[in-house]
């Protein structure tokens, strides 16, 4: 750890009223009452609470420290006595004077468990009966060696708490843990206990008292270990050093050297150097008064009073001062967080009481649980098939690629434009491409990339294999159609997996919508296996539909789309043009000599128009007629391209998958519903309904406990 500068050590209060004793103000009395009430309505096992810890390894003299600190005669035997954490309260109020012991069950009991604990309360007239309540509070608790149980655990995750009000002295709440330990019988124990201590150092607003013995070696105890880990910056442990009469003649100094915070192990808290009664002292009935006396001879005598030692540093009166004015000024600082922390966690539990709703154990809880769902549903799933997305915040404004389907028209319209220029750029079977680009382009799968020759010498094959009585230069109309089948034949195969896709973008839609609305899991599940079953029908007639299109544009070419002659009557315009540009270089070249000159007379246009007949384009008429075809083809393939997407985005998309979206659960279906399907479909779960009571308890006690910081 950092060597701390003087400046980081905290001060002791010099303000001190009887016998060394410090007191607090109201304010600061309040405070500790109001962490305590807060902490007695059970919030401590959900939100960090201040409070100070004493914990240190087994044999420590951690229970003659506690005794120091609170006046409680802690019971003492060989082995390890402490089961279970005990918060220990002290409050200075003369004139009430009352001892209490209740136990704060873990919130890890059972219902009955809770009831059973909560129940217990002693009042105590005489602290020295302490040690037997405590053995009965260990039965109650059901730890080992306290029952015939023999799989009984070692250690309880409950608190006892002892309230100590009267003539105190000081205002104080500490917590004792059970002593660390590093060997035992059953290996599980050490565990157990470790695991206990841990969760109350890991709490940012735990100071930590680490109890030392002065002869050990402090780097090597497990309390000073733990709270380097949990406490990196060491802001919130002090060390308390026991035993010093127990050490070798000659080691004071290594022990003064550690008080004094100038050893290798440092603190920023810095450490206390405290003498607890001897054995024999205890069986003699040693006072308080006794204690501090005898507490303050020993360091008042060589070699002790002349090692340098910080005065107010020594001795369990100051130690309880320090915890006094440490405690004070933590709580005060930690206190607007731990309010804070409340109402953070009140707004958590009331959202989810209201995902959870009322009781549903009748027809007619369940029925209208599930017309509330079922609104909420249908609403949801108008709005993102409609795509009115301000409706649902919490539902639509989150946007990534996990929940791009939320929006989902914006999600159908984008898959549709991918279908659309797919079977734009890759939807014939044989694509033309130049020679260049054939090296280098990969074809899809199912796809055959084409040059002009290979597409004509294809067109041929068909022409020659379709010939029927017609006459050279033209072509049976059976030709086309074999041509735009083959061309069209991978039409299916990319229509089905689009199809294929818009299902699986509205399934994830439909799951994410309704784990939005249902929040019970068991009718979450039960309500999608229902909606699932309608999605599979609408998928099925979808898929009808899409093969109704498919033999369509399997039987004989058929449209009316004026963009088939237009795009014609184009590419043979452009081939008229191309075949007179070819007759007109050939005349100019043969008939002109190159140089090409006509005047307006009747003469020079019969001598033109007879040389360009001279030097016409000579045409083979079936290479005519696989032209004609291809021109044909290519007009025609693209009008029924554009419609088959229109036609399967429409009729298979939009009226089978999308159309019906919000009604596949409405209150219409609810309001169907026989009294066995609504308890099949939402009938309330013993585990829904214990966790409806815990929330519901913890709301009560997170309204106290806000009410109490206020």
């Amino acid at each position: 750890m950092d060597t701390p500068s003087k400046k980081d050590w905290i001060p002791l209060d010099s303000g001190q009223v009887r016998s060394g004793l410090g007191l607090v103000s109201s304010r600061i009395s309040e405070r500790l009452n109001q962490v305590d009430r807060v902490r007695a309505n059970g919030v401590g096992d959900h939100i960090a609470l201040p409070q100070l810890a004493v914990c240190g390894d087994q044999s420590s003299g951690k229970s003659s420290v506690l005794e120091g600190i609170s006046g409680i005669p802690f019971p003492r035997q060989d082995g390890v006595c402490t089961r279970f954490a005990t918060e220990i309260i002290l409050r200075h109020e003369p004139k009430d004077q009352r001892n209490t012991a209740t136990i704060i069950p873990h919130m890890s009991r059972t219902e009955d468990e809770k009831i059973k604990l909560s129940a217990f309360r002693r009042d105590i007239n005489d602290l020295s009966g302490l040690p037997g309540i405590i053995d009965e509070v260990a039965r109650l608790m059901g730890v080992q060696g306290t029952n015939d149980l023999a799989d009984a655990p070692t250690f309880a995750a409950d608190v006892l708490r002892l309230e100590v009000v009267g003539d105190t002295g000081l205002h104080l709440t500490l917590v004792d843990l059970p002593g660390l330990i590093s060997v035992s019988e059953n290996e599980e124990d050490v565990q157990l206990v470790g695991d206990l201590v841990n969760s109350y150092l890991e709490n940012s607003r735990t100071i930590i008292l680490a109890v030392v013995p002065a002869s050990s070696d402090v780097d090597t105890q497990s309390i000073i270990q733990r709270a380097r880990r949990f406490d990196k910056d060491g802001l919130r442990t002090v060390g308390i050093i026991t035993k010093p009469d127990l050490i070798n003649d000659g080691t004071e100094s290594r022990v003064a050297k550690l008080a004094k915070n100038a050893d290798r192990t440092k603190l920023k808290l810095g450490f206390f150097l405290v003498k607890n009664p001897r054995p024999i002292d205890l069986e003699k009935g040693m006072t308080m008064v006794e204690r501090r006396k005898m507490e303050a001879q020993f360091f008042a005598n060589p070699p002790w009073n002349n090692l340098g030692l910080d005065p107010s540093r020594v001795g369990i009166d100051n130690l309880r001062v320090f915890m006094q004015d440490l405690l004070d000024r933590h709580i005060e600082r930690e206190l607007p967080k731990v309010r804070k922390d409340v109402s953070r966690l009140l707004n958590e539990i009331n959202k989810e009481l209201m995902d959870l709703g009322t009781e549903r154990t009748s027809p007619a809880q369940i029925r209208m649980y599930l017309t509330r769902i079922a609104t909420e549903f249908q609403d949801l799933v108008k709005a993102g098939v409609e795509g009115i997305y301000g409706s649902r915040d919490g539902f639509f404004q989150e946007i990534n690629d996990e929940k791009e389907c939320h929006r989902l028209r914006a999600a159908i319209h984008m898959a549709n434009g991918k279908f659309a220029n797919y079977m734009r750029q890759h939807g014939q079977k044989r694509k033309l491409i130049s020679a260049e680009q054939q090296e280098d382009t990969d074809p899809e799968i199912g796809q055959i990339l084409v040059t002009k020759e290979q597409m004509s010498s294809w067109i041929k094959k068909i022409y020659n294999s379709t010939r029927g009585r017609e006459l050279p230069g033209n072509y049976n109309h059976a030709l086309l159609g074999e041509l735009f089948h083959a061309q069209s034949s991978r039409w299916g195969d990319i229509a089905r997996e689009h199809v294929t896709t818009i299902t699986d973008l509205v399934f994830r839609f439909v799951q994410s919508a309704s784990a939005f609305v249902i929040k019970d899991t068991n009718a979450r599940e039960n309500i999608c296996r229902h909606i699932v079953t309608i999605l599979d029908e609408n998928s099925k007639r979808a898929s009808n539909e899409l093969r109704k299109l498919l033999d369509d544009e399997a039987g004989c070419p058929i449209t009316y789309n004026h963009y088939y002659t237009d795009n014609v009557q184009k590419a043979r315009n452009n081939r008229s043009k191309q075949d007179l540009g070819t007759s007109l270089n050939n005349t100019i070249n043969e008939d002109w000599n190159g140089r090409f000159h006509v005047s307006n007379s009747p003469d020079e246009i019969s001598r033109l128009v007879a040389s360009l007949q001279n030097h016409g384009v000579i045409v083979d008429m079936e290479e005519r007629a696989c032209y004609e075809a291809q021109i044909d083809l290519d007009a025609y393939y693209k009008v029924a391209m554009k419609t088959f997407v229109d036609n399967v985005c429409r009729q298979v998309i939009e009226r089978h998958i999308l159309a019906k979206l919000s009604t596949v659960f409405n209150p219409m279906t609810v309001s169907s519903y026989s009294d066995e399907d609504l308890f099949c479909l939402a009938a309330e779960s013993s585990k829904l309904s214990k966790r409806r009571v815990e929330a519901s308890q913890l709301r009560g006690a997170l309204e106290d406990s806000l009410r109490e910081l206020r």
